[in-house]
């Protein structure tokens, strides 16, 4: 190997290689716990659709859904084709003080699908920044006036320090947060209503900016009421709130609606905030949609134009911004909420069996369309069992042992059944099942046989499979 590793020296690393290079140069931590798994210790050659092909030969029925990018699946097609056709003309990135022709489509394109006056888009690179980005915007349109910020205690909205801030449970990150949050319990308006009344300023007014919420909260598989949606729609009318809707993870058709919210006719926020299957899978791009009274009230003057948009480097790259047409136009024209309604059909029911069949292992099972939770736990025997099996301090951990269940049917399914799945950090850590939206039936009967047969082995043999393999592994390392 040279001294620089060259890409064609890249696509010949091993998986031991690619272990070294990561303890060395990524994280010795991340390399020690996704080796305790079957996907941490193969390489994938290629990928196409809701599959993955291993350089050892396996195919992998991918069930994570790439945690919410990959609603189009692996390399659809189009995707492919437009980035190719972008890059064939050598159409230009970087010049924002040139006008986009992608950017301005892409704009309309929101603008036409979205409920109200959901009119004008900025386009960043991650969910996190379009969270913070639609902060930003709620803190200007009342020019640093207020100063809090109601969060629910169960949300997610990112990792960078303001984001990080306002993720439910952020002593996890350990991080400081923005001045003012408040938290209130999630789907609870009698809640925000107090925190609301609470937070009056001497002469009587509102001292909050803004109300950030999940419809559909993807990380705990728990979704809002229409009655509290529209019940934060009139707070936030009386007293001049700004409300962002968070639908990073849920949006472009996954629950069954091309946004969660959009199941409530009538009902619109003031910013609504997307990523992850925006860009197909391919296009590391998001966006807050904002209503044009606030975005004109906060930016449309000439001294703060450029404060929050054109200026940006990375803000709409040109191949981004071409991939997101048409990764909107797919999830329109093929009809994404359709296909996510006729994954439920199978998967809702399927997993009710499951749950039916194994009444001490799986406590619950809650979602919508294609995102499902699957909450896994095995009373005070397993209790015991994961306790003994807990290395160093970690039987202390509240969560540790649905964690530990978790992860050892997550194994389990992809070493015996070649079927990839995830659990989510937050919350109660369920089990998830979220396939990209082009999965086909016969694909989602295999994933609940095999989640069926899995589970019958019985947790004991499950969690001391996964423990023994975790400290003495024996699964193959590939190449």
């Amino acid at each position: 190997m040279s001294e620089l590793i060259s890409l064609d020296e890249c696509e010949r690393l091993t998986a031991k290689d690619v272990h070294d290079l990561y303890r060395r140069h990524v994280s010795r931590s991340q390399v020690s716990l996704m080796t305790s798994f079957g996907f941490g210790r193969e390489l994938v050659d290629h990928a196409e659709g809701a599959w993955i092909r291993t350089r050892g030969g396996r195919r992998i029925l991918d069930f994570t859904g790439g945690v919410g990018v990959l609603n189009h699946g692996h390399n659809h097609p189009r995707i492919l084709a437009a980035r190719k056709r972008f890059q064939e003309a050598k159409k230009m990135e970087v010049h924002k003080t040139y006008f986009s022709p992608y950017v301005a489509a892409l704009g309309h394109n929101l603008a036409r699908l979205l409920p109200g006056d959901l009119d004008i888009s900025f386009f960043p690179n991650s969910g996190a920044e379009a969270v913070e980005g639609a902060v930003k915007l709620a803190y200007k349109y009342h020019g640093g006036r207020r100063r809090r910020i109601l969060r629910a205690d169960i949300a997610f909205h990112g990792k960078l320090l303001g984001s990080g801030g306002l993720t439910g449970g952020n002593e996890r990150f350990r991080f400081p947060e923005i001045p003012g949050v408040i938290t209130y319990p999630y789907g609870d308006l009698d809640a925000v209503r107090s925190a609301i009344a609470a937070a009056r300023t001497r002469d009587g007014g509102c001292d909050v900016y803004a109300l950030l919420v999940e419809p559909f909260s993807a990380s705990t598989m728990r979704s809002c009421s229409e009655e509290f949606l529209r019940g934060v729609r009139e707070l936030c009318d009386a007293h001049g709130i700004v409300l962002i809707f968070d639908e990073i993870y849920t949006g472009w058709g996954k629950t069954g609606s091309l946004f969660y919210f959009m199941r409530h006719p009538g009902l619109v926020p003031d910013v609504l905030t997307t990523s992850k299957s925006f860009g197909g899978g391919k296009s590391s791009i998001s966006a807050y949609i904002a209503r044009e009274p606030v975005f004109r009230k906060a930016y449309d003057n000439l001294a703060d134009s450029l404060l929050h948009s054109t200026s940006t480097t990375y803000y709409g790259f040109g191949e981004e911004t071409a991939t997101a047409i048409e990764a909107v136009n797919i999830a329109v024209e093929d009809d994404y909420p359709g296909r996510a309604r006729e994954i439920e059909r199978i998967l809702a029911p399927g997993l009710e069996r499951i749950r039916k069949e194994n009444p001490d292992t799986v406590a619950g099972v809650r979602g919508a369309g294609a995102l499902y939770g699957i909450f896994l736990d095995g009373g005070p025997r397993i209790l015991d069992l994961a306790a003994k099996l807990a290395p160093g301090g970690l039987a202390r951990d509240p969560n540790f042992r649905v964690k530990l269940i978790t992860c050892s049917v997550v194994d389990a399914l992809y070493r015996d059944h070649g079927v990839y799945t995830y659990y989510t950090l937050n919350g109660d850590n369920p089990l998830v099942a979220a396939p990209p939206l082009v999965v086909e039936p016969a694909d989602v009967e295999y994933f609940l046989d095999s989640l069926g047969a899995t589970l019958a082995q019985g947790l004991p043999r499950l969690l001391t499979r996964f423990v023994r393999e975790k400290v003495a592994p024996r699964w193959p390392s590939g190449s």
